[in-house]
């Protein structure tokens, strides 16, 4: 899903959650532009706590995003299965107040180290088509989750979460982020499913691109 069709969608976040196209091409709009990624013109330094000395890989996402729902489980398998020197982290991207409020839950959950649930927002969002910037709605939704609610909305509202999230911001910014799911490599490449033609693809060409960055 593209900025322009979530942008679109952030008044009612119902129709945020709706299924488009996967939007096939590059367009981030930078960097040069080759098949099956882009390489950017300068490094980004890291931007994950703790991953200084390692190979940073990010995974832009929204919860609204139907391809990233379907892309989450190829993506969980492989973070899996990640060597020792190359950490991965999950960004949601923050392109307006319905997409803010989604990656509050993001961060909520794993500050609360409940990434479990991390599957249960994307169903919550695309399929119930519920209302995450509404807080009854987060503390009804925690409790149906059997979620201490007033433990989780502590975190919820807490300075430490707006941090993750102004961060998860400046992230997408300095990537310039206007289409997910994309994943960034070393702070060096983009490569994403509409660039590569399919899930799988695109995992093989972060393969690629991780070894790349190891080579120097």
């Amino acid at each position: 899903m593209n900025r322009r069709n979530a942008l679109q969608r952030l008044g009612v976040l119902a129709l945020l959650a709706s299924p488009v196209g996967l939007v096939l091409g590059h367009g981030h709009g930078h960097g040069h532009e080759q098949k099956d990624f882009q390489e950017l013109k300068s490094v980004i330094p890291v931007m994950s706590p703790g991953a200084e000395g390692k190979i940073e890989v990010l995974g832009f996402f929204h919860y609204g995003c139907s391809h990233c729902r379907e892309f989450e489980p190829l993506l969980a398998q492989w973070a899996g299965r990640l060597p020792g020197d190359v950490v991965f982290a999950k960004v949601p991207v923050v392109w307006g107040k319905g997409l803010d409020d989604l990656a509050r839950m993001h961060y909520a959950l794993q500050v609360s180290k409940r990434a479990d649930l991390h599957k249960a927002i994307f169903a919550a969002v695309q399929d119930q088509r519920l209302n995450f910037g509404d807080p009854k709605v987060v503390r009804n939704w925690a409790k149906a989750n059997k979620l201490d609610v007033s433990a989780f909305m502590g975190i919820y509202n807490s300075n430490g979460v707006d941090i993750h999230v102004k961060r998860a911001q400046q992230t997408g910014g300095r990537y310039r982020i206007d289409s997910v799911p994309t994943i960034a490599v070393g702070g060096r490449f983009l490569t994403s499913p509409s660039m590569t033609g399919s899930y799988e693809a695109a995992l093989k060409i972060v393969d690629s691109l991780i070894e790349r960055v190891r080579k120097g």
